[in-house]
């Protein structure tokens, strides 16, 4: 089955312009992102998508194959369905281009349910909340699964409700990485928009509403993503501190 991970980028942000590019350790953000997935050995593809030429260039630059897209594009999802419209794939993952520390593991969690039931259209990454004050945060998307592991509603207020510390119910963040069918990718996009996902502002309400299921896995990974600037000096300490850790383990 053929896997393709697309990695939507836009140099236009409002709080963030040229995100995309912004070093990190030398290397532009995007490059980080890129390197995770050509990690993940079950990923056969791996494309930049963008409509940018100065993306395109530096993309190119370290050895990415790109996709120059509209430039009308709403959300990434629509510049990744374009996208895949020219890649022969089956399965197509939408992997965050802000999202630096990606780790391949988490990839793949989300990719093997697909590998492994055909009747899973779209999948996605949970991970359990630790730090308490991220459930009132609502830039942190929550998510609520069934026994299964399939969507029940995602939000950007604080769900479940906690009725005590000693809740029975875990919280989870949702992680913004998608996997389509690629049929399904392109039927997604299509869907009017629902007043759920308006509401919210969350587009993967829009297949709920819709009455698709999302097979959300969990992962032990923490997602770090870069919104400001200010974040690129966090990530570059994480790395920092990692290498440092990794050099004194080989001493």
């Amino acid at each position: 089955m053929n896997v393709a991970a697309i990695i939507p980028a836009r140099y236009e942000s409002t709080r963030f312009r040229g995100k995309p590019l912004a070093p990190i350790c030398g290397k532009p953000m995007i490059q980080w992102v890129y390197e995770a997935a050509r990690q993940s050995d079950f990923i056969d593809q791996v494309f930049i998508a963008t409509d940018n030429e100065q993306i395109r260039a530096a993309a190119e630059a370290f050895g990415a194959r790109v996709c120059m897209t509209a430039a009308t594009h709403a959300t990434g999802t629509d510049r990744v369905a374009e996208a895949a419209e020219t890649i022969d794939a089956s399965i197509v993952i939408n992997l965050q281009g802000d999202e630096p520390l990606i780790a391949p593991e988490a990839i793949r969690q989300a990719v093997t349910p697909l590998l492994e039931d055909s009747s899973i259209v779209l999948g996605t990454l949970k991970t359990r909340i630790t730090d308490e004050s991220d459930l009132g945060n609502p830039h942190i998307v929550k998510v609520v699964t069934d026994a299964k592991d399939c969507a029940l509603y995602f939000s950007r207020a604080p769900i479940p409700f906690m009725n005590s510390r000693q809740s029975a119910a875990a919280a989870y963040r949702h992680i913004g990485l998608y996997v389509f069918r690629k049929d399904f990718l392109r039927t997604f996009t299509r869907l009017p928009r629902t007043k759920l996902e308006q509401s919210e502002n969350l587009e993967q309400l829009r297949a709920l509403e819709h009455g698709y299921r999302i097979k959300v896995p969990t992962t032990s990974y923490q997602p770090i993503g870069v919104d400001t600037p200010e974040d690129i000096i966090r990530v570059e300490n994480m790395l920092k501190n990692k290498k440092l850790s990794a050099d004194s383990h080989q001493l």
